[in-house]
């Protein structure tokens, strides 16, 4: 339990800290959309090309793990594309409900597999990364423009996530873009160049706490507050359904150990900011979806802990 602790504890202490200097105003308020810009352009992607350019699969059941990870998401989308197409219910809601149900933090992501496990749940979760972060994004756009309100921006937005310029918007992801360079250079035995792995290696320490920080600065408890059914939708299927999912797939597919204890956790995370901006640009619900995030990431600080202890 002590060991738990000091692993998970201090990953919520930063998003709490974040959350407590934007409140203060001990920072200015315009550094945070800059600072999580950096870390979403630069740091991350440092971070996953080098943990995914050095990294040893030869040990993991790469494929079964990544497989096992995205049969969730594609179920708990199915369930929810189906809730919606036999009901008829408000479908920006759904959407809301549909991102933050299978889009994951990555931040705190790989935070907790590395507190807990080093480098190896780190090497894991980036894998996870690799394999979820085009998934989740393909199915995310695909609703929204099937079941999303018009918005101004939703005629650019459709045009972009339809053949060809959906192709080279997903690619110019830089998380996306970060997991094939490392993908490439470990699958070919290239491997970082010295000079590259240290000026990266630099840029990654700098990641997590970054991000952590810019986690804990968006919340808005305020926001929280005006929750409904629908939240409580969203924290439930997140929280608790997606990871029972992910862990039936684990098993159905023979994944154990250190991976299957990484790829439950993964897909028990609380949802990304990211779902927020995809939402406002492609009218979804902006509104619940901010609800959502915060109430979903003060519940994870309890569910996830909790999870842990069950799995290690």
């Amino acid at each position: 339990m002590q060991a738990l602790a000091t692993a998970v504890l201090p990953v919520f202490l930063l998003i709490l800290l974040g959350y407590v200097i934007r409140r203060r105003g001990w920072i200015a308020g315009s550094f945070w959309e800059p600072a999580e810009r950096l870390t979403y352009l630069f740091l991350l992607p440092a971070l996953l090309a080098t943990s995914l350019a050095g990294a040893d699969f030869s040990a993991l059941p790469a494929a079964r793990m990544a497989g096992a990870v995205v049969l969730a998401i594609a179920v708990m989308s199915a369930l929810l594309v189906g809730f919606r197409l036999v009901t008829g219910r408000n479908g920006p809601a759904v959407t809301a409900v549909l991102q933050t149900s299978i889009r994951p933090n990555t931040y705190i992501g790989l935070s907790i597999p590395f507190a807990l496990y080093g480098e190896a749940g780190l090497t894991i979760a980036a894998l996870a990364v690799a394999a979820v972060v085009p998934t989740v994004n393909v199915i995310c756009i695909a609703a929204l423009l099937r079941f999303g309100e018009p918005s101004p921006l939703l005629g650019k937005s459709a045009a972009a996530a339809s053949g060809p310029g959906f192709t080279k918007a997903l690619l110019s992801n830089p998380l996306i873009l970060a997991c094939l360079v490392g993908l490439a250079l470990n699958l070919s035995g290239i491997g970082l160049p010295p000079v590259a792995r240290e000026t990266l290696t630099i840029l990654a320490r700098a990641a997590l706490p970054m991000a952590l920080l810019a986690v804990g600065a968006g919340l808005d408890f305020g926001a929280a507050r005006t929750s409904g059914g629908w939240v409580a939708a969203a924290v439930v299927l997140k929280l608790a359904v997606l990871p029972l999912l992910t862990a039936a797939f684990c098993i159905l597919l023979g994944v154990h150990g250190l991976p299957f204890a990484v790829a439950v956790i993964f897909n028990a995370l609380p949802a990304a900011t990211s779902s927020y901006i995809l939402a406002r640009q492609m009218g979804g619900a902006p509104g619940l979806v901010a609800n959502i995030l915060t109430v979903q990431t003060l519940v994870a600080a309890l569910t996830l802990p909790l999870l842990v202890l069950f799995i290690v």
